[in-house]
């Protein structure tokens, strides 16, 4: 799959405009995967791989190979250029960029599941959705949470519902080798808690067997363990939505039953063997709660049920969704639904319309985004246009930076509840999150700004006082919290899967010192204690873990610029150590790459897998900011992306690099494989001048 703005491919896909104001996406995207007819041929599992030998990106079409007569920063100039003009074609009439941010089937079978719960799926939706998820089937009959990794439980048990739903037969022998699979990887029973919770609405699974979320969590104050606001922000707008849901133990059962999905030896759901006492306990108390709940009075539940309510309108964002993000979105939907609104009510048919714009529709399928990443895309394009060499003036900067000065939130959030002296000044990552902003887009949006000619140094300084508010008390920085740290919700029954939590990272940590050193405030206290929670949280080997990226590359990738932008000298040893790492992660055909096992596996996965263009960049540009520009390690990097470089001017890349959860959710940003790529070239033909 391509860019969703590339023009790549053959098949023009449609989805909806944003709704700030008059905006139009404007956005296309192209899908390289071969559809084909249900149950005929899946695609190819990727072959075992191992840490040593990844797979092999798919074969595509012939690169145009630059003429290296005229010498290394000939050949990089070649690339860049193409790279570069195809880029400023992606861009948007009103300014922006984007690219779609693909995830895995779980976001479409939950989708269908979710309209078959409302009353409002269609004959056309079902069986486009169903064509989607069977074009992303595997040869072994599964599928998986991002490219070429292992066969996934949960996914697998959610497609299949899905397509049972759509009319497969179970005896067609794409279900029949899915039901198989998930028999012998424990079954039903083994699935995470969100799945589970989506057979129980499905009518297919008990809620006596699913951890109990009582919707009185709401009354918690905020300085009480276990409140609210000891989640991440994405978290705790799912856990509201779904309290409501669980207490009312709703079941719209399909219209057949799984017993072909049950294991003869049941498999255990994730995490359910934990023996910790503080695990212990709270399975104690789950134990509790099954026994307490029918008896509590229903005034008492009801009125809990309408202050999670009243939480969770008061957070719909101005298109309708929640959070930008599906979980919250769709859960927060259900819970309405249940409390009285019908469909058709103004807040509930907003939310779902809503849906539409999220959606993709391209050669007879359709599939959904979890998310959509505007400000995010644009600010990194922006950045690497202006390392390409663009003017500050030049138009394409000029309306991208004016767009992105509209998109600043002025507004509170919930970041204010630790943080409540703090003034509003940041940025959203969607076109519609301003209950949300973060930090790390923040950090960014002033990177991009900085390098334009626009009138925008008010906005930059609002931006910077708020992300020093938002420093946490170690020195880091979290991405939508500051000090969102109590490890004591990950303990709870039901957080089996994703992070719950918003500690400082290594990866937006290391934008906002970037974003304050290139300001000139290397030197103030905020950026001071950034730069060392930063080397102190360097891993023993001289990588960084990267929260939001793929991975020990990604963090590295973030983390060594930072440092250097903020003072550190290219000489000191936590630079060489990192210089070493990267040299020694280099892969044979001179790229770099990272498979995700590396989240669970870091001993044989850190630093290595099949080469893609983003992970290449984001090596060069660390290799490039600590002086490595002469050596041979950067050339053979910017060859490998001179080689594969396709004739159009971007790169392949089906290969997931952006994180959403660690071990647990993925994404691949289809711009990623152009912006950095034209970052690191452009900062190499340009002598690494980026300020």
């Amino acid at each position: 799959m391509t860019t969703a703005t590339t023009g790549e491919g053959t098949g023009r896909a449609v989805r909806r405009a944003p709704t700030r104001g008059t905006e139009a996406a404007g956005a296309r995207s192209r899908a390289q995967v071969a559809l084909r007819a249900p149950g005929v041929v899946m695609i190819p599992a990727p072959a075992p791989v191992t840490a040593a030998a990844a797979t092999p990106a798919p074969e595509t079409a012939a690169p145009v190979i630059p003429d290296p007569a005229g010498g290394i920063r000939d050949v990089a100039a070649v690339t860049l250029a193409k790279a570069r003009d195809h880029l400023l074609g992606l861009q948007d009439p009103r300014g922006w960029w984007i690219g779609e941010l693909e995830t895995n089937v779980t976001m479409d079978a939950e989708d269908v599941l979710l309209r078959h719960f409302l009353g409002i799926l269609t004959e056309v939706e079902l069986a486009e959705t169903a064509g989607w998820i069977r074009s992303q089937q595997r040869e072994d009959g599964t599928w998986a949470t991002f490219y070429g990794g292992p066969g996934d439980l949960s996914t697998t048990v959610e497609a299949y519902v899905a397509l049972k739903l759509a009319g497969d037969a179970v005896d067609a022998p794409h279900m029949a080798l899915a039901a198989d699979w998930i028999r012998t990887n424990g079954g039903l029973t083994a699935t995470r808690v969100f799945t589970r919770i989506w057979l129980a609405i499905s009518g297919r699974w008990s809620w006596d067997e699913l951890p109990v979320i009582p919707p009185e969590v709401i009354y918690l104050p905020s300085k009480v363990p276990l409140n609210i606001y000891d989640w991440g922000c994405w978290a705790r707008q799912t856990i509201v939505a779904l309290a409501v849901v669980s207490s009312f133990r709703p079941s719209k059962p399909l219209p057949f039953l799984l017993e072909e999905l049950y294991a003869q030896v049941p498999g255990r759901p994730p995490k359910a063997d934990r023996k910790d006492p503080w695990s212990l306990a709270f399975n104690g108390l789950d134990k509790v709660l099954h026994k307490v709940e029918p008896r509590l009075p229903k005034r008492a539940r009801m009125a809990a049920r309408r202050r999670c309510t009243d939480w969770i309108i008061a957070r719909q964002e101005a298109d309708g969704c929640w959070g930008g993000i599906q979980p919250p979105w769709v859960y927060s939907i259900m819970a309405l639904h249940l409390m009285g609104y019908s469909v058709d009510n103004p807040v509930v048919g907003k939310a779902i319309a809503a849906l539409e714009r999220f959606t993709i529709r391209e050669d007879g399928i359709r599939r959904l985004e979890a998310c959509q990443s505007p400000v995010w895309d644009t600010v990194l394009t922006m950045v690497a246009l202006a390392d390409a060499g663009l003017e500050p003036d030049h138009p394409a900067l000029t309306a991208s930076a004016n767009w992105v000065l509209d998109e600043e939130i002025r507004q509170p959030g919930d970041w204010q509840v630790r943080r409540p002296d703090t003034a509003p000044g940041g940025w959203a990552f969607e076109f519609d999150n301003d209950n949300y902003p973060d930090t790390d887009d923040a950090a960014e949006v002033i990177l991009a700004l900085r390098r334009t000619g626009t009138d925008n140094r008010a906005a930059i300084l609002r931006g910077l006082r708020w992300l020093e508010g938002m420093q946490c008390k170690d020195g880091g920085w979290g991405a939508f919290d500051a000090d969102n740290t109590r490890q004591l919700v990950n303990k709870l029954p039901f957080c089996d899967f994703g992070a719950v939590i918003d500690p400082p990272s290594a990866d937006v940590t290391a934008h906002i010192v970037e974003a304050f050193a290139a300001e000139g405030l290397a030197h103030e206290t905020a950026c001071r204690r950034g730069v060392i929670w930063l080397l102190k949280h360097q891993e023993d080997d001289g990588s960084w873990f990267g929260r939001w990226g793929a991975n020990y590359l990604y963090g590295t990738g973030a983390v060594v610029p930072a440092l250097i932008a903020a003072g550190v000298k290219p000489g000191k040893p936590q630079i060489r150590r990192a210089v070493a790492w990267l040299a020694a992660h280099q892969n044979e055909d001179g790229g770099w790459g990272e498979d995700l096992r590396s989240y669970d596996d870091p001993k044989n996965w850190s630093g290595r897998g099949a080469s893609t263009a983003s992970q290449t960049a984001w090596a060069l540009l660390a290799l490039l900011a600590a002086g490595e520009a002469e050596n041979k390690t950067v050339e053979r990097g910017i060859r490998w992306l001179a080689e594969t470089q396709r004739p159009d001017g971007t790169w392949d890349e089906p290969y997931f690099t952006g994180t959403g959860f660690p071990g647990d959710f993925y994404l691949n940003y289809h711009l990623y494989r152009l912006a950095f790529p034209v970052s690191a070239l452009g900062r190499y033909v340009r002598g690494s001048r980026h300020d």
